[in-house]
Parts: structure tokens; sequence; C-alpha cells
């Protein structure tokens, strides 16, 4: 499985943005994470590409939104309200086990795309 993430920018606190990940092949689900400098990565959510199943970290839930595109091979992460910790590289990830918030479940990773909040 390759991923290609795209999407990321500079955006104003309260804005947002839509990021994409192209998947060439297919897992069980996939995941969003991020990284900011000097933190570990964080897990923010998970989609399956089958069925309904979704999972959030508390710290986006209600701002951030995951989507698939299974005609297009692609998973989305919607972002509203973003803020200015919100800055990081956001890295799209694929599994095959249903959406799990453990990067170790994740085996295969896009490069990431970087996403800045002004304020």
């Amino acid at each position: 499985v390759q991923l290609q993430a795209s999407g990321g920018g500079l955006v104003q606190a309260g804005g947002s943005l839509r990021l994409s990940c192209a998947a060439s092949g297919r897992s069980l689900s996939m995941g969003w994470f991020r990284q900011a400098p000097g933190k570990e990565r964080e897990f923010l959510a998970a989609i399956l590409w089958s069925g309904s199943g979704t999972l959030y970290a508390d710290s986006v839930k209600g701002r951030f939104t995951i989507s698939r595109d299974n005609a297009k091979n692609t998973v989305y992460l919607q972002m509203n309200s973003l803020k200015a910790e919100d800055t990081a590289v956001y890295y799209c990830a694929a599994s095959s086990v249903v959406p799990s918030k453990g990067a170790d479940k994740y085996g295969y990773w896009g490069q990431g795309t970087l996403v800045t909040v002004s304020s």
C-alpha cells in the first residue's frame, strides 16, 4: 500500500482545511496522525474502508471529521476551527485491523503534509 497525503498549508486560526490521502492498494482501515515539533506522534481519527466504523481522539472530536471516497481510494480529514496548537505535520496511515489509536497498528504511512495555523 502506498499513500500520498496532500492538502496541508498555512491557515489562520479559526479557519478550515481538508487533507486528502490517496491510497494505492487496499487495507482494512485508514488513520490520520500528526506530529508537532518536539512532540510524539498523536492519533487523530480512523475509518473503515467498508461500513460505518470511525474512531476519533477526544482532542479533535467535534472539530475534525474523517471520511472516505471508495471510488477514488481516498480518505479525507476535514479540519474546522483550527487552532495554533493544531500546527503539525499530518500523516495518513493504513492498517490491516479495525480502526485503532495505536500507531503500531498501522503498517503503511504516507509522507506527511504540513499544516501551519497562524494565530
